[in-house]
């Protein structure tokens, strides 16, 4: 953003140099990257944040000028009453939902020509180069007071008024570029009676442009609304100085003085006579208020700085922030150019920034467990350590993604409200493109970061994230719902170091197996699973994760038309679980078991069973039966294909039997394994395979 110094003078009283005035505007947050000089003129190069939109105009910059200095800033110029329109129909907004408020003065007898030399030089000074007299003005007034204006040839909109509605499919327009874009029903239009003349708040159309024939002017000067400017700019893919403005937000008061200001201006420099002027206010603009007990509190529990109430009270009215005393305290109310101002901390910033943030000392927060783990952080630990230990590797991924993943993947019970109209949290200021949807999971932040590593042909993965998901709130005003997941992904197979083959694929018992070891580290108690129809997994190898019979996650392979859509052409597995959900079980006591002393005995046996029967029911069954000589039974293998019957499958189990009094010998270890053998024949009718 470039302003004049000569400019600023006009508007603020000023008696220091320019490069004094750089420093203290950049010490009070406005950076100043440099100053350049321009003839006998100077000019700041301002490096804005986005939420100080009312910074983008030399009327923004010479207020903060006028607070820092204690000096006041000089009145706008006014233009009296405003004349009554003669046609009520020269305004019509068909959406007020994108256009809050919409001006128009028609200016007559105008002669369009060049600018004063005073002009051409006010406006090359910011890095703007001459048009004509009335397209000057505008740019002019815009660089003022920071509010994006239009000038029409009347005569040449078709029943001499203005629409300002949505374009329809299809609609066309060739902007002041002499570039025809296509526009759609997401866009705002301003239109005559048959088709649109310009891009609300992005650009005007050519063919109602100002030409050196024109002698009737009609100046718009509007407030859209921010989104849906910045959302029509990325999809055009036209960035304009208009636009800039109305994505940051202009002051939604300021357009009657704004177009006061160039009706002046142009009625002097291009001798043109005011006409009817009309405002339309659909959607009036409610101020904010904001709520403090006590400010000077405030000011020094949040910063440490003692403030006098005096000063406090200069710096906030100098800024435009009226206050009154309210039923607990006092009420600030924001003025309509600060869109960034909500809550007592952001007054708290803006005299902090003001009084100096340099005079912010520097102290240790009181707290006495400073330094030491939040509750649950050790058991995280434990986790991302278990993780690492088994080689995977963890991952950190953007909080926000696309509105195409919302019906893509089951999300962890209980998060969303099914009940609510919105039940997803959307983003009105979006970084990345399309991005606008905060996640409700992390696997599309995993499966991306999957996609980008097979790009790189790199085929064997194992990541893992642990991340907080977002939620729409049940109650109104509310900040959204968050919980905190733990998910994973494994794809390829294994590789091991110093060899370059893979030893073999990783299959779902392997994602099912570094899930349980990640939960294991965090000393929850043991999870339960069971066959289910997970939505992005395939059928027959998905799997509901349970806790004390909740639900808390899924887990199994990504189903063929999830793959398909990221173009995976390898089998990927996956697994999200609720984390809080987890740790919030109390840890698992350890207990002491000295090694054992005699040797145990194992006993392989492969089963014939149906595809319904799993190793946690045969398992479970098998612990029922209560042998004392029975240590453990463990999951060995599973066979489908050859030999087997299609809607059958060979798991392979060991059986470790072992005595804590002696060595067991082959009579005592063969009855009890029998005795299993029958009970798994009898409830599952499972047969010996050899």
């Amino acid at each position: 953003m470039n302003i004049s110094y000569n400019w600023l003078k006009d508007l603020v009283e000023i008696n220091m140099p320019a490069a004094e005035l750089a420093q203290k505007l950049t010490d009070a947050g406005l950076a100043v990257e440099g100053v350049h000089e321009a003839g006998d003129d100077f000019v700041f190069d301002i490096d804005l944040t986005s939420n100080r939109g009312d910074c983008l105009s030399h009327r923004g910059v010479a207020r903060e000028t006028a607070v820092i200095t204690g000096t006041d800033l000089k009145p706008a110029e006014t233009l009296g009453d405003q004349p009554a329109a003669t046609d009520q129909r020269l305004v019509t907004i068909d959406d007020p939902d994108l256009c809050h408020r919409f001006t128009a003065r028609v200016i007559r007898n105008v002669r369009i020509g060049p600018s004063p030399e005073w002009l051409v030089k006010r406006l090359e000074a910011v890095g703007e180069r001459s048009i004509n007299n009335v397209a000057d003005i505008t740019n002019y007034v815009m660089h003022e007071l920071g509010q994006p204006m239009h000038s029409f040839d009347f005569n040449k909109l078709k029943e001499n008024r203005i629409v300002v509605r949505r374009a329809r499919a299809g609609e066309k327009i060739k902007t002041l570029d002499e570039v025809e874009r296509s526009l759609d029903e997401t866009m705002l239009a301003i239109c005559d009676a048959e088709k649109p003349v310009a891009v609300g708040g992005v650009m005007g159309g050519f063919d109602s442009g100002i030409t050196e024939a024109t002698t009737d002017v009609l100046l718009e000067v509007a407030y859209f609304k921010r989104e849906s400017i910045r959302q029509t700019s990325r999809l055009l893919k036209l960035s304009t100085e208009a636009s800039h403005r109305f994505e940051r937000g202009v002051d939604i008061e300021n357009l009657v003085r704004a177009s006061n200001r160039a009706t002046r201006l142009i009625c002097e420099l291009a001798g043109g006579t005011a006409g009817e002027f009309v405002d339309v206010y659909p959607t009036e603009y409610r101020r904010i208020e904001i709520e403090s007990k006590d400010i000077q509190s405030a000011v020094k529990r949040l910063t440490g700085l003692d403030v006098r109430y005096e000063e406090i009270s200069r710096i906030l009215t100098a800024l435009g922030i009226d206050s009154k005393i309210g039923p607990e305290g006092r009420r600030f109310t924001v003025p309509t150019w600060r869109h960034d101002l909500a809550i007592e901390t952001d007054l708290v910033e803006e005299i902090a920034r003001i009084v100096g943030y340099d005079r912010i000392g520097e102290e240790l927060p009181p707290a006495v467990g400073a330094g030491e783990y939040q509750p649950n952080e050790l058991r995280k630990f434990h986790l991302r350590q278990s993780m690492a230990d088994l080689g995977f590797d963890e991952a950190l991924s953007y909080s926000f993604i696309d509105t195409r993943h919302d019906e893509t993947f089951a999300l962890v019970p209980g998060l969303l409200h099914e009940h609510l109209d919105e039940k997803f949290v959307t983003l009105k200021d979006s970084i990345i493109e399309g991005a606008v949807r905060m996640r409700p999971s992390l696997l599309p932040g995993l499966l991306d970061a999957v996609r980008t590593n097979f790009n790189y042909q790199n085929r064997n993965l194992r990541l893992f994230e642990l991340g907080k998901v977002f939620s729409a709130s049940e109650k109104e005003n509310e900040l959204p719902d968050e919980r905190e997941l733990f998910a994973l992904v494994m794809t390829g197979g294994e590789t091991l170091e110093q060899k370059a083959m893979t030893g073999r694929e990783f299959d779902f018992f392997d994602a099912k197996g570094a899930l349980e070891n990640a939960i294991h580290a965090t000393n929850a108690p043991a999870l339960e699973y069971a066959a289910a129809d997970v939505r992005h997994l395939r059928k027959g190898q998905a799997a509901e994760i349970r806790l004390d019979g909740r639900t808390v996650g899924t887990l199994g392979r990504l189903s063929d038309e999830v793959a398909q859509g990221y173009k995976f052409r390898q089998p990927v597995f996956v697994a999200e679980i609720d984390l809080e959900t987890i740790l919030a079980h109390r840890e698992q006591t350890a207990v002491y078991r000295p090694l054992p002393v005699y040797p145990s005995v194992e006993r392989d046996v492969s089963l014939l069973v149906k595809r319904t029967v799993s190793f946690e029911a045969i398992k479970k069954s098998i612990g029922g039966l209560g042998f004392e000589l029975l240590k453990k039974v463990e999951f060995v293998d599973v066979y489908e294909g050859k030999g087997v019957p299609d809607d059958e499958r060979s798991l392979t189990l060991r059986l470790v039997y072992r005595s804590d009094e002696r060595t067991l010998v082959e009579a005592e270890v063969e009855p009890v394994h029998t005795a299993i053998l029958r009970n798994l024949e009898e409830i599952f009718d499972a047969k010996q395979r050899f």
